[in-house]
Protein backbone atom coordinates (compact mmCIF):
# COMPACT_ATOMS: atom_id res chain seq x y z
CA UNK A 1 0.00 0.00 0.00
CA UNK A 2 2.73 2.36 0.77
CA UNK A 3 4.58 1.74 -2.44
CA UNK A 4 1.07 2.29 -3.95
CA UNK A 5 0.93 5.75 -2.80
CA UNK A 6 4.20 6.75 -3.26
CA UNK A 7 3.79 5.99 -7.31
CA UNK A 8 0.72 8.33 -6.70
CA UNK A 9 2.26 10.93 -5.25
CA UNK A 10 5.79 10.84 -7.99
CA UNK A 11 3.14 11.09 -10.85
CA UNK A 12 1.26 13.90 -8.98
CA UNK A 13 5.23 15.75 -8.47
CA UNK A 14 5.38 14.53 -12.53
CA UNK A 15 1.84 16.50 -13.58
CA UNK A 16 2.68 19.59 -11.54
CA UNK A 17 6.35 20.30 -12.96
CA UNK A 18 4.71 19.62 -16.09
CA UNK A 19 1.81 22.13 -15.56
CA UNK A 20 4.53 24.51 -14.08
CA UNK A 21 6.61 24.58 -17.40
CA UNK A 22 3.75 25.24 -19.63
CA UNK A 23 2.69 28.16 -17.54
CA UNK A 24 5.20 31.01 -18.66
CA UNK A 25 4.78 29.74 -22.55
CA UNK A 26 1.00 29.96 -22.11
CA UNK A 27 0.85 33.56 -20.12
CA UNK A 28 2.83 34.62 -22.88
CA UNK A 29 0.42 33.30 -25.48
CA UNK A 30 -2.47 34.87 -23.50
CA UNK A 31 -0.66 38.44 -22.72
CA UNK A 32 -0.04 38.92 -26.90
CA UNK A 33 -2.35 41.99 -27.97
CA UNK A 34 -5.50 40.61 -29.82
CA UNK A 35 -5.00 43.73 -33.14
CA UNK A 36 -7.68 43.78 -35.59
CA UNK A 37 -4.94 42.80 -39.14
CA UNK A 38 -6.04 45.27 -41.86
CA UNK A 39 -8.09 43.72 -44.89
CA UNK A 40 -5.20 43.79 -47.12
CA UNK A 41 -2.41 41.99 -44.97
CA UNK A 42 -5.40 39.27 -43.45
CA UNK A 43 -7.71 38.77 -46.39
CA UNK A 44 -7.46 37.38 -49.73
CA UNK A 45 -8.26 39.16 -53.23
CA UNK A 46 -12.09 40.07 -53.42
CA UNK A 47 -12.88 39.08 -49.46
CA UNK A 48 -10.97 42.15 -47.84
CA UNK A 49 -14.55 44.14 -46.57
CA UNK A 50 -16.04 40.67 -45.84
CA UNK A 51 -13.17 39.46 -43.45
CA UNK A 52 -12.60 43.45 -41.71
CA UNK A 53 -16.03 43.13 -40.41
CA UNK A 54 -16.34 40.04 -38.84
CA UNK A 55 -12.72 40.41 -37.00
CA UNK A 56 -13.93 44.23 -35.88
CA UNK A 57 -17.15 43.01 -34.51
CA UNK A 58 -20.26 45.21 -34.74
CA UNK A 59 -18.85 48.01 -33.32
CA UNK A 60 -16.28 48.46 -35.34
CA UNK A 61 -18.27 48.22 -38.06
CA UNK A 62 -21.23 51.10 -36.66
CA UNK A 63 -17.84 53.49 -36.25
CA UNK A 64 -15.95 53.04 -38.63
CA UNK A 65 -14.06 56.13 -38.47
CA UNK A 66 -13.11 54.84 -34.48
CA UNK A 67 -9.17 53.83 -34.18
CA UNK A 68 -9.18 49.87 -33.44
CA UNK A 69 -8.75 49.53 -28.87
CA UNK A 70 -6.89 46.66 -27.57
CA UNK A 71 -7.81 44.51 -24.84
CA UNK A 72 -5.77 42.58 -22.53
CA UNK A 73 -7.22 39.57 -20.67
CA UNK A 74 -6.15 38.68 -17.19
CA UNK A 75 -3.62 36.20 -17.10
CA UNK A 76 -5.30 32.97 -15.66
CA UNK A 77 -2.72 31.37 -12.54
CA UNK A 78 -2.12 27.89 -13.30
CA UNK A 79 -4.44 24.96 -12.01
CA UNK A 80 -3.15 23.68 -9.31
CA UNK A 81 -2.40 20.04 -9.18
CA UNK A 82 -4.28 17.82 -6.21
CA UNK A 83 -3.71 14.57 -5.20
CA UNK A 84 -6.39 12.17 -5.54
CA UNK A 85 -7.65 11.06 -1.74
CA UNK A 86 -6.37 7.98 -0.99
CA UNK A 87 -9.04 5.01 -1.39
CA UNK A 88 -10.29 3.34 1.56
CA UNK A 89 -8.88 0.42 3.17
CA UNK A 90 -10.75 -2.60 1.63
CA UNK A 91 -11.98 -4.31 5.15
CA UNK A 92 -13.29 -0.34 5.60
CA UNK A 93 -15.49 -0.40 2.26
CA UNK A 94 -16.97 -3.58 2.98
CA UNK A 95 -17.41 -2.01 6.23
CA UNK A 96 -19.25 1.23 4.99
CA UNK A 97 -21.23 -1.13 2.56
CA UNK A 98 -22.50 -2.95 5.73
CA UNK A 99 -23.52 0.03 7.87
CA UNK A 100 -25.31 1.04 4.69
CA UNK A 101 -27.42 -1.37 5.05
CA UNK A 102 -30.69 -1.52 6.88
CA UNK A 103 -30.61 -4.86 7.67
CA UNK A 104 -27.24 -4.16 10.30
CA UNK A 105 -29.73 -1.60 12.18
CA UNK A 106 -31.93 -4.67 13.09
CA UNK A 107 -31.61 -5.02 17.20
CA UNK A 108 -29.07 -2.26 17.16
CA UNK A 109 -29.49 1.13 18.92
CA UNK A 110 -29.97 3.52 16.03
CA UNK A 111 -28.16 6.33 17.34
CA UNK A 112 -25.17 3.68 17.53
CA UNK A 113 -25.08 2.92 13.93
CA UNK A 114 -25.40 6.21 12.93
CA UNK A 115 -22.32 7.10 14.88
CA UNK A 116 -20.39 3.79 12.95
CA UNK A 117 -21.35 5.12 9.33
CA UNK A 118 -20.07 8.93 10.23
CA UNK A 119 -17.47 7.93 12.12
CA UNK A 120 -16.28 4.50 8.99
CA UNK A 121 -17.43 7.28 6.10
CA UNK A 122 -14.25 9.53 7.43
CA UNK A 123 -11.79 6.59 8.43
CA UNK A 124 -9.59 5.34 5.31
CA UNK A 125 -6.57 3.75 7.68
CA UNK A 126 -7.38 -0.25 8.32
CA UNK A 127 -9.64 -1.17 10.88
CA UNK A 128 -9.87 -0.13 14.79
CA UNK A 129 -9.82 -3.92 15.77
CA UNK A 130 -9.66 -6.41 13.07
CA UNK A 131 -6.83 -8.11 10.57
CA UNK A 132 -6.42 -10.95 8.77
CA UNK A 133 -5.48 -12.95 11.80
CA UNK A 134 -8.27 -11.84 14.22
CA UNK A 135 -8.65 -9.39 17.02
CA UNK A 136 -5.70 -7.01 17.27
CA UNK A 137 -4.37 -6.76 21.37
CA UNK A 138 -6.49 -4.07 21.83
CA UNK A 139 -9.79 -5.48 20.60
CA UNK A 140 -8.92 -8.63 23.13
CA UNK A 141 -8.64 -5.98 25.73
CA UNK A 142 -11.65 -4.36 25.11
CA UNK A 143 -13.41 -7.97 24.78
CA UNK A 144 -12.47 -9.12 27.90
CA UNK A 145 -13.16 -5.90 29.56
CA UNK A 146 -17.27 -6.39 28.32
CA UNK A 147 -17.29 -10.09 29.43
CA UNK A 148 -16.34 -8.72 33.00
CA UNK A 149 -19.88 -6.85 33.05
CA UNK A 150 -21.52 -8.28 35.74
CA UNK A 151 -18.63 -6.97 38.35
CA UNK A 152 -20.25 -3.71 37.20
CA UNK A 153 -23.69 -4.42 38.09
CA UNK A 154 -24.36 -5.40 34.29
CA UNK A 155 -25.23 -8.07 32.57
CA UNK A 156 -22.35 -9.91 30.34
CA UNK A 157 -24.69 -12.05 28.32
CA UNK A 158 -26.76 -8.59 27.41
CA UNK A 159 -23.63 -8.22 25.06
CA UNK A 160 -23.42 -9.68 21.71
CA UNK A 161 -19.57 -10.16 21.61
CA UNK A 162 -17.84 -11.72 18.69
CA UNK A 163 -15.28 -14.97 19.81
CA UNK A 164 -11.96 -13.58 20.96
CA UNK A 165 -9.59 -15.77 19.42
CA UNK A 166 -11.59 -16.83 16.28
CA UNK A 167 -9.77 -16.72 12.95
CA UNK A 168 -11.77 -14.83 9.81
CA UNK A 169 -12.41 -16.37 7.79
CA UNK A 170 -12.60 -13.99 4.52
CA UNK A 171 -12.70 -10.43 4.42
CA UNK A 172 -16.43 -9.89 4.98
CA UNK A 173 -16.02 -11.93 8.36
CA UNK A 174 -13.47 -9.54 9.20
CA UNK A 175 -15.62 -6.57 8.91
CA UNK A 176 -18.44 -8.14 10.14
CA UNK A 177 -16.26 -8.83 12.88
CA UNK A 178 -15.53 -5.33 13.24
CA UNK A 179 -18.68 -4.16 13.56
CA UNK A 180 -19.85 -6.53 15.85
CA UNK A 181 -17.57 -5.21 18.00
CA UNK A 182 -18.25 -1.70 17.62
CA UNK A 183 -22.27 -2.40 18.27
CA UNK A 184 -20.85 -4.34 21.49
CA UNK A 185 -18.31 -1.26 22.72
CA UNK A 186 -21.20 1.75 22.14
CA UNK A 187 -24.10 -0.64 23.83
CA UNK A 188 -21.99 -0.95 26.85
CA UNK A 189 -21.09 2.62 26.89
CA UNK A 190 -24.34 3.32 27.20
CA UNK A 191 -25.36 1.12 29.72
CA UNK A 192 -22.57 2.43 31.68
CA UNK A 193 -24.02 5.78 31.94
CA UNK A 194 -27.25 4.56 32.93
CA UNK A 195 -29.12 4.05 29.23
CA UNK A 196 -29.76 0.40 29.97
CA UNK A 197 -33.49 1.34 31.26
CA UNK A 198 -35.94 5.00 31.04
CA UNK A 199 -36.05 5.94 34.61
CA UNK A 200 -39.47 7.33 34.07
CA UNK A 201 -40.57 4.07 32.93
CA UNK A 202 -39.83 2.39 35.99
CA UNK A 203 -41.32 5.09 38.12
CA UNK A 204 -42.36 8.14 37.36
CA UNK A 205 -41.20 9.75 40.54
CA UNK A 206 -37.36 9.14 39.06
CA UNK A 207 -37.25 13.02 37.07
CA UNK A 208 -34.07 12.28 35.70
CA UNK A 209 -31.57 11.93 32.50
CA UNK A 210 -28.58 9.38 32.31
CA UNK A 211 -25.74 11.00 31.61
CA UNK A 212 -25.35 9.68 28.17
CA UNK A 213 -22.13 10.23 26.15
CA UNK A 214 -22.81 10.96 22.87
CA UNK A 215 -21.83 7.39 20.55
CA UNK A 216 -19.77 9.44 18.18
CA UNK A 217 -17.37 10.61 21.05
CA UNK A 218 -17.27 7.05 22.52
CA UNK A 219 -16.42 5.61 18.90
CA UNK A 220 -13.65 8.39 18.51
CA UNK A 221 -12.22 8.43 21.49
CA UNK A 222 -11.70 4.67 21.96
CA UNK A 223 -10.46 4.54 18.51
CA UNK A 224 -7.47 6.71 19.41
CA UNK A 225 -6.51 5.13 23.10
CA UNK A 226 -4.14 2.37 23.76
CA UNK A 227 -6.05 1.15 26.34
CA UNK A 228 -9.58 0.48 25.40
CA UNK A 229 -10.28 -1.35 28.69
CA UNK A 230 -9.49 1.30 30.63
CA UNK A 231 -11.68 3.91 28.54
CA UNK A 232 -14.42 1.33 29.44
CA UNK A 233 -14.33 1.24 32.86
CA UNK A 234 -13.92 4.90 33.33
CA UNK A 235 -17.52 5.44 32.08
CA UNK A 236 -18.90 3.99 35.10
CA UNK A 237 -20.07 6.62 37.60
CA UNK A 238 -16.89 7.78 39.95
CA UNK A 239 -19.06 8.54 42.56
CA UNK A 240 -17.81 7.81 46.25
CA UNK A 241 -20.97 5.50 46.85
CA UNK A 242 -20.88 3.86 43.46
CA UNK A 243 -17.59 2.70 44.37
CA UNK A 244 -18.47 1.03 47.54
CA UNK A 245 -21.61 -0.33 46.38
CA UNK A 246 -19.32 -2.43 43.31
CA UNK A 247 -16.92 -3.23 46.21
CA UNK A 248 -19.70 -4.90 48.05
CA UNK A 249 -20.90 -6.57 45.25
CA UNK A 250 -17.86 -8.37 44.35
CA UNK A 251 -16.96 -9.26 48.34
CA UNK A 252 -20.36 -10.61 48.46
CA UNK A 253 -20.29 -12.76 44.93
CA UNK A 254 -17.10 -14.03 46.22
CA UNK A 255 -17.86 -15.17 49.23
CA UNK A 256 -20.59 -16.99 47.08
CA UNK A 257 -18.29 -19.11 45.39
CA UNK A 258 -16.57 -19.91 48.23
CA UNK A 259 -19.78 -21.73 48.97
CA UNK A 260 -20.99 -19.17 51.11
CA UNK A 261 -24.71 -18.29 51.90
CA UNK A 262 -25.51 -15.12 49.73
CA UNK A 263 -28.59 -12.99 50.20
CA UNK A 264 -30.12 -12.94 46.58
CA UNK A 265 -32.67 -9.99 47.71
CA UNK A 266 -29.60 -8.24 49.12
CA UNK A 267 -27.19 -8.44 45.50
CA UNK A 268 -30.60 -7.20 44.16
CA UNK A 269 -30.89 -4.06 46.01
CA UNK A 270 -27.22 -3.39 45.71
CA UNK A 271 -27.37 -3.45 42.19
CA UNK A 272 -30.41 -1.89 41.59
CA UNK A 273 -29.00 1.19 43.74
CA UNK A 274 -25.59 0.74 41.47
CA UNK A 275 -27.83 1.43 38.59
CA UNK A 276 -29.65 4.27 40.03
CA UNK A 277 -26.12 6.14 40.76
CA UNK A 278 -26.07 5.82 37.20
CA UNK A 279 -28.68 8.24 36.74
CA UNK A 280 -27.31 10.64 38.71
CA UNK A 281 -25.48 13.79 37.16
CA UNK A 282 -21.63 13.19 36.10
CA UNK A 283 -20.37 15.79 38.47
CA UNK A 284 -22.56 16.17 42.23
CA UNK A 285 -20.41 19.53 42.75
CA UNK A 286 -17.27 20.75 44.42
CA UNK A 287 -20.52 21.17 47.40
CA UNK A 288 -24.08 20.08 47.68
CA UNK A 289 -26.94 18.84 49.39
CA UNK A 290 -27.79 15.33 49.43
CA UNK A 291 -31.47 14.26 50.13
CA UNK A 292 -31.76 10.62 50.26
CA UNK A 293 -35.61 10.35 50.92
CA UNK A 294 -35.83 5.95 51.98
CA UNK A 295 -32.80 7.21 54.59
CA UNK A 296 -35.00 10.35 56.13
CA UNK A 297 -31.46 12.01 56.57
CA UNK A 298 -30.18 15.13 54.67
CA UNK A 299 -26.17 15.50 54.26
CA UNK A 300 -23.91 18.93 53.03
CA UNK A 301 -21.27 17.66 51.34
CA UNK A 302 -17.96 19.37 50.40
CA UNK A 303 -15.12 18.44 48.63
CA UNK A 304 -16.28 14.57 49.57
CA UNK A 305 -16.55 15.44 53.19
CA UNK A 306 -19.64 15.33 55.27
CA UNK A 307 -20.10 19.20 56.59
CA UNK A 308 -23.80 19.21 58.10
CA UNK A 309 -26.15 16.41 58.57
CA UNK A 310 -29.74 16.42 59.58
CA UNK A 311 -32.64 14.49 60.28
CA UNK A 312 -35.54 14.68 57.65
CA UNK A 313 -39.68 14.17 56.99
CA UNK A 314 -40.06 13.18 53.86
CA UNK A 315 -43.60 13.06 51.86
CA UNK A 316 -45.97 10.13 52.42
CA UNK A 317 -46.44 7.04 49.93
CA UNK A 318 -49.81 9.06 48.72
CA UNK A 319 -47.86 12.36 48.09
CA UNK A 320 -44.29 11.17 47.70
CA UNK A 321 -41.06 12.91 47.50
CA UNK A 322 -39.92 12.97 43.68
CA UNK A 323 -36.01 12.11 42.95
CA UNK A 324 -35.12 14.71 40.88
CA UNK A 325 -31.99 17.73 41.07
CA UNK A 326 -31.97 21.36 40.99
CA UNK A 327 -29.95 23.94 42.40
CA UNK A 328 -30.26 26.15 45.30
CA UNK A 329 -31.16 29.31 44.60
CA UNK A 330 -32.87 31.17 47.44
CA UNK A 331 -33.10 31.04 51.32
CA UNK A 332 -36.50 33.02 52.87
CA UNK A 333 -36.70 33.88 56.30
CA UNK A 334 -40.56 33.64 57.89
CA UNK A 335 -41.81 33.17 54.42
CA UNK A 336 -45.15 33.18 53.36
CA UNK A 337 -47.08 30.03 52.93
CA UNK A 338 -48.96 29.35 49.23
CA UNK A 339 -50.83 26.17 49.09
CA UNK A 340 -49.87 23.58 46.60
CA UNK A 341 -52.14 22.06 43.94
CA UNK A 342 -52.59 18.98 45.64
CA UNK A 343 -53.86 21.03 48.84
CA UNK A 344 -56.20 22.43 46.48
CA UNK A 345 -57.97 19.30 45.05
CA UNK A 346 -57.67 17.25 47.71
CA UNK A 347 -58.05 19.18 51.14
CA UNK A 348 -59.42 22.71 50.96
CA UNK A 349 -62.09 22.02 47.83
CA UNK A 350 -63.75 19.11 49.36
CA UNK A 351 -64.66 21.10 52.55
CA UNK A 352 -65.32 24.76 50.13
CA UNK A 353 -68.26 22.44 48.33
CA UNK A 354 -69.82 21.60 51.53
CA UNK A 355 -69.51 25.03 52.42
CA UNK A 356 -66.94 24.64 55.42
CA UNK A 357 -65.75 28.14 55.89
CA UNK A 358 -64.27 27.09 59.04
CA UNK A 359 -61.63 25.45 57.42
CA UNK A 360 -59.97 28.64 56.17
CA UNK A 361 -60.18 30.51 59.67
CA UNK A 362 -58.84 27.69 61.11
CA UNK A 363 -55.53 27.85 59.04
CA UNK A 364 -55.49 31.75 58.89
CA UNK A 365 -55.64 31.23 55.12
CA UNK A 366 -56.46 34.37 52.99
CA UNK A 367 -58.22 33.94 49.42
CA UNK A 368 -57.42 35.78 45.93
CA UNK A 369 -58.37 35.88 42.77
CA UNK A 370 -55.81 37.69 40.51
CA UNK A 371 -54.42 39.62 43.46
CA UNK A 372 -57.64 40.93 44.65
CA UNK A 373 -59.02 39.73 48.09
CA UNK A 374 -62.18 38.03 48.04
CA UNK A 375 -65.09 36.64 50.14
CA UNK A 376 -64.79 32.66 49.79
CA UNK A 377 -68.01 32.74 50.79
CA UNK A 378 -69.44 34.41 47.94
CA UNK A 379 -67.68 31.86 45.67
CA UNK A 380 -69.22 29.19 43.99
CA UNK A 381 -67.18 26.29 44.78
CA UNK A 382 -69.12 23.74 42.86
CA UNK A 383 -68.52 25.86 39.22
CA UNK A 384 -65.42 27.59 39.60
CA UNK A 385 -61.89 26.31 39.08
CA UNK A 386 -60.31 26.47 42.59
CA UNK A 387 -56.74 26.36 40.80
CA UNK A 388 -57.75 29.86 39.75
CA UNK A 389 -57.34 31.30 43.08
CA UNK A 390 -54.62 31.60 45.83
CA UNK A 391 -54.91 30.57 48.94
CA UNK A 392 -51.79 32.12 51.78
CA UNK A 393 -51.05 31.94 55.15
CA UNK A 394 -48.70 34.87 56.06
CA UNK A 395 -45.54 34.13 58.01
CA UNK A 396 -46.04 34.25 62.01
CA UNK A 397 -45.52 31.60 64.69
CA UNK A 398 -48.26 29.31 62.96
CA UNK A 399 -47.66 29.29 59.19
CA UNK A 400 -47.15 26.05 58.36
CA UNK A 401 -43.13 26.70 56.88
CA UNK A 402 -41.90 27.70 60.24
CA UNK A 403 -39.34 30.14 60.20
CA UNK A 404 -37.29 29.35 56.80
CA UNK A 405 -37.69 27.73 53.23
CA UNK A 406 -35.34 26.76 51.29
CA UNK A 407 -36.10 27.14 46.87
CA UNK A 408 -34.52 25.03 44.40
CA UNK A 409 -36.95 25.75 41.95
CA UNK A 410 -38.37 22.97 40.36
CA UNK A 411 -41.77 21.41 38.14
CA UNK A 412 -42.47 20.07 41.19
CA UNK A 413 -42.87 22.66 43.70
CA UNK A 414 -40.85 21.08 45.74
CA UNK A 415 -38.87 22.40 48.67
CA UNK A 416 -37.28 21.82 51.69
CA UNK A 417 -38.85 23.95 55.17
CA UNK A 418 -38.98 24.49 59.06
CA UNK A 419 -41.21 22.28 61.17
CA UNK A 420 -43.23 23.72 63.79
CA UNK A 421 -43.16 22.26 66.83
CA UNK A 422 -45.62 19.94 67.28
CA UNK A 423 -44.27 18.18 65.05
CA UNK A 424 -41.00 17.55 66.30
CA UNK A 425 -41.67 14.38 67.64
CA UNK A 426 -41.98 12.72 64.46
CA UNK A 427 -38.20 13.20 64.45
CA UNK A 428 -37.92 10.47 67.15
CA UNK A 429 -39.36 7.89 65.00
CA UNK A 430 -37.67 5.52 62.71
CA UNK A 431 -40.19 6.08 59.50
CA UNK A 432 -40.86 10.05 59.07
CA UNK A 433 -43.02 10.06 55.94
CA UNK A 434 -45.75 12.95 56.55
CA UNK A 435 -46.91 15.76 54.65
CA UNK A 436 -47.35 16.54 50.83
CA UNK A 437 -44.10 15.45 49.26
CA UNK A 438 -41.69 19.16 50.35
CA UNK A 439 -38.65 18.33 52.72
CA UNK A 440 -39.05 19.37 56.58
CA UNK A 441 -35.79 20.05 58.46
CA UNK A 442 -34.90 19.29 62.65
CA UNK A 443 -32.71 21.87 62.28
CA UNK A 444 -32.98 24.68 59.54
CA UNK A 445 -31.00 27.56 60.97
CA UNK A 446 -28.13 25.79 61.38
CA UNK A 447 -28.55 24.89 57.83
CA UNK A 448 -28.83 28.48 56.77
CA UNK A 449 -25.92 28.84 58.73
CA UNK A 450 -23.68 26.50 56.45
CA UNK A 451 -25.21 27.17 53.42
CA UNK A 452 -25.25 30.89 53.46
CA UNK A 453 -21.23 30.85 55.22
CA UNK A 454 -20.22 28.79 52.89
CA UNK A 455 -22.24 30.61 50.07
CA UNK A 456 -20.99 34.43 50.93
CA UNK A 457 -19.15 34.07 54.19
CA UNK A 458 -22.27 35.22 55.96
CA UNK A 459 -21.73 34.67 59.72
CA UNK A 460 -23.87 32.91 62.05
CA UNK A 461 -24.63 35.85 64.44
CA UNK A 462 -26.72 37.88 60.79
CA UNK A 463 -28.41 34.54 59.78
CA UNK A 464 -30.08 34.19 63.74
CA UNK A 465 -31.39 38.12 63.27
CA UNK A 466 -32.99 37.69 59.98
CA UNK A 467 -34.30 34.46 62.22
CA UNK A 468 -35.47 36.10 65.33
CA UNK A 469 -36.62 39.18 63.24
CA UNK A 470 -39.89 37.93 62.12
CA UNK A 471 -39.73 39.74 58.90
CA UNK A 472 -40.40 38.13 55.42
CA UNK A 473 -36.18 38.25 53.84
CA UNK A 474 -35.05 36.57 50.90
CA UNK A 475 -31.66 36.05 50.32
CA UNK A 476 -30.15 34.43 47.33
CA UNK A 477 -27.72 32.26 47.15
CA UNK A 478 -24.84 33.14 44.83
CA UNK A 479 -22.90 29.94 44.18
CA UNK A 480 -23.90 26.90 42.19
CA UNK A 481 -25.57 24.55 44.62
CA UNK A 482 -27.33 21.92 43.79
CA UNK A 483 -29.86 19.88 45.61
CA UNK A 484 -29.72 16.29 44.53
CA UNK A 485 -33.14 13.95 45.68
CA UNK A 486 -32.40 10.77 45.74
CA UNK A 487 -33.91 7.01 46.35
CA UNK A 488 -30.92 4.79 47.47
CA UNK A 489 -32.02 1.52 49.93
CA UNK A 490 -28.18 1.02 50.04
CA UNK A 491 -25.33 2.63 51.49
CA UNK A 492 -21.97 2.07 52.15
CA UNK A 493 -19.96 3.62 55.44
CA UNK A 494 -16.63 4.42 55.48
CA UNK A 495 -15.63 0.77 56.96
CA UNK A 496 -17.68 -1.28 54.18
CA UNK A 497 -20.76 -1.66 55.93
CA UNK A 498 -24.03 -1.53 54.25
CA UNK A 499 -27.25 0.47 55.57
CA UNK A 500 -30.15 -0.75 54.26
CA UNK A 501 -33.73 1.60 54.00
CA UNK A 502 -37.14 0.69 53.45
CA UNK A 503 -38.98 0.97 50.15
CA UNK A 504 -41.24 3.71 51.49
CA UNK A 505 -42.71 4.03 47.85
CA UNK A 506 -42.49 0.66 46.27
CA UNK A 507 -39.49 2.01 43.80
CA UNK A 508 -37.13 -0.95 44.71
CA UNK A 509 -40.09 -3.67 43.96
CA UNK A 510 -40.44 -1.78 40.64
CA UNK A 511 -37.15 -1.97 39.16
CA UNK A 512 -36.83 -5.53 40.68
CA UNK A 513 -39.67 -6.46 38.19
CA UNK A 514 -37.71 -4.78 35.30
CA UNK A 515 -34.61 -5.72 36.09
CA UNK A 516 -34.83 -9.59 36.90
CA UNK A 517 -37.98 -10.04 35.86
CA UNK A 518 -39.82 -10.78 39.53
CA UNK A 519 -40.30 -8.64 42.87
CA UNK A 520 -39.77 -11.69 44.72
CA UNK A 521 -38.05 -10.54 47.70
CA UNK A 522 -39.56 -7.01 47.63
CA UNK A 523 -42.73 -6.77 49.64
CA UNK A 524 -45.56 -4.16 48.68
CA UNK A 525 -44.62 -1.00 50.88
CA UNK A 526 -46.82 -0.12 53.55
CA UNK A 527 -49.59 1.98 53.58
CA UNK A 528 -48.66 5.82 55.03
CA UNK A 529 -48.90 6.00 59.13
CA UNK A 530 -51.94 7.72 60.09
CA UNK A 531 -51.16 10.68 62.47
CA UNK A 532 -52.71 12.33 65.53
CA UNK A 533 -52.27 15.65 64.96
CA UNK A 534 -49.74 15.92 68.06
CA UNK A 535 -47.75 14.47 65.00
CA UNK A 536 -47.39 10.30 66.87
CA UNK A 537 -48.62 7.59 64.54
CA UNK A 538 -52.14 6.18 65.45
CA UNK A 539 -52.95 3.55 63.07
CA UNK A 540 -52.42 2.72 59.11
CA UNK A 541 -54.53 4.55 56.85
CA UNK A 542 -55.19 4.74 52.90
CA UNK A 543 -52.46 6.10 50.62
CA UNK A 544 -54.62 9.25 49.83
CA UNK A 545 -57.04 10.53 52.15
CA UNK A 546 -59.45 12.84 50.22
CA UNK A 547 -61.68 14.09 52.65
CA UNK A 548 -62.67 17.51 53.93
CA UNK A 549 -62.94 19.22 57.71
CA UNK A 550 -59.97 19.78 59.78
CA UNK A 551 -58.17 17.05 58.76
CA UNK A 552 -56.12 18.76 56.87
CA UNK A 553 -53.73 19.87 60.04
CA UNK A 554 -53.74 16.29 61.01
CA UNK A 555 -53.64 13.86 57.32
CA UNK A 556 -51.36 16.24 55.93
CA UNK A 557 -48.99 17.40 58.52
CA UNK A 558 -48.49 20.74 56.64
CA UNK A 559 -51.17 23.33 58.98
CA UNK A 560 -51.22 23.53 62.35
CA UNK A 561 -54.31 22.77 64.66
Amino acid sequence: MRRGFLIAGLCCLVQALSLAAMGPVRAEAEATPNVAPSAEAASPPGQAGTQSETMAGPDAAATPESPATTETPATEPPPVAVADAPPPHPIVAIIREKLASPDIGKGAEADDVAALRDFYEAWNDAPLWITEMGFTARAQAALFEIEKADDWGLEAKAFALPSAGALPANDEAQAQAEIALDLAILKYARFARGGRYDPAAISDLLDQTPPLRDPKTVIAEIGMTSAPDAYLRSLHPSHEQFVRLRQALLKARDAEKEGAKASATGIKRIVMNMERWRYMPESLSPIYVWLNTPEFMLYVVKDGETIFRDKTLVGTIGYPTPIFSADMKTVVFNPDWVAPPSVLQDKLLPALRRKYFNILKANKLRVSYQGKPVDPTKVDWNRVNIHSYTFSQKSGPKNVLGKAKFLYPNKHIVYMHDTLSYRQKVFKEERRDIGYGCVRMQKPRQFAEVLLAEDQKLEASKVKELWDKGVNRAVSVEQKLPVHTTYFTAVVDDEGKISTFGDLYGIDRKMAVVMFGTADGFPVPPPEPKRSSSGAVASSAPARNTGGGTGISSSLGFLGD
